[in-house]
């Protein structure tokens, strides 16, 4: 009976996962297609998810487009946020993980309330204020609302609560300073949880729409999300082109996801453990 309910559940989660992955399937078959035809074939069919005749035009005329740029600005905001974020939210992680101070629980409250309200609730007013000291269309502009993020310095925090007492201790009697704790101690023993927030930081810059709609407006600075919903115009769409830049702006973070999934899966378990 535990056979049967192990198989049945087995089987279950193959038709939810082939279910999910149909839609995906189709928009990749799209993108191989010419975009005259990309709903020639809406009746459910094996030519609905199947191409025998694929082409690359698409892609072409997409790296071609100011899509292409835009997804070049896209990886250069995303590594940017990561490695500066990952600087300022590992030194505020340990400021409250290794020092004792008073109003250490209010800054760690305020903490987690940060990620706890909606990023786009906040965007206009944000924007408003980037327009005043003139960060508008500039990379700066476009990097700086996402280096400080609140799950990741939660993260890390959790994580550095977890290092022994004992490791500083020595490290402090062998002549190392704070900052030295930090760097040679915490660091090294904390690449898991590093990794895991820069994952948060990389997928929150990768697939944030309403901000650089509201900062990155021209030509130059302008990311990727914005330009994939700018190929659809008032009264023409090339969809063949459209499902290209969709696969392009998705396998890039699945291909990052897939390279560190170990690490953010230690991240996360590790979380909870004090």
């Amino acid at each position: 009976m535990k056979r049967l309910q192990s198989y049945s559940l087995s089987v279950l989660g193959g038709v939810v996962g082939i279910l999910f992955f149909l839609p995906l399937l189709w928009v990749l078959t799209n993108s191989l297609r010419p975009g005259s035809e990309t709903f020639a074939h809406l009746t459910l069919s094996w030519q609905t998810f199947f191409e025998l005749k694929p082409t690359l035009h698409n892609y072409s005329a997409l790296l071609s487009s100011h899509v292409g740029r835009a997804t070049f600005n896209s990886i250069l905001v995303s590594v940017a946020t990561v490695v500066i974020g990952l600087a300022v939210c590992a030194s505020a992680a340990f400021g409250l993980a290794a020092f004792e101070y008073r109003g250490r629980g209010l800054v760690f409250g305020i903490v987690v309330l940060s990620f706890l309200v909606p990023f786009d609730a906040i965007a206009i007013p944000l924007s408003t204020m980037f327009r005043d000291w003139h960060l508008t269309n500039t990379f700066t502009g476009l990097v700086l609302p996402g280096i400080g993020n609140g799950m990741a310095i939660f993260l890390l925090r959790q994580f550095f609560l977890g290092i022994p007492a004992e490791l500083v201790e020595a490290g402090r009697l062998d002549g190392l300073g704070w900052f030295g704790v930090f760097r040679w101690i915490y660091l090294p023993l904390s690449r898991p949880a590093l990794i895991g927030a820069g994952l948060m930081l990389f997928l929150f810059q990768w697939q944030s729409y309403v901000w650089p709609l509201l900062i990155g407006t021209d030509a130059k600075h302008i990311l990727g999300p914005v330009a994939l919903s700018n190929l659809q115009g008032q009264n023409f769409a090339d969809y063949g082109l459209v499902f290209a830049g969709a696969v392009v702006l998705t396998v890039i973070p699945l291909v990052v996801i897939a390279g560190f999934q170990r690490y953010f899966v230690q991240s996360v378990t590790s979380t909870g453990l004090k």
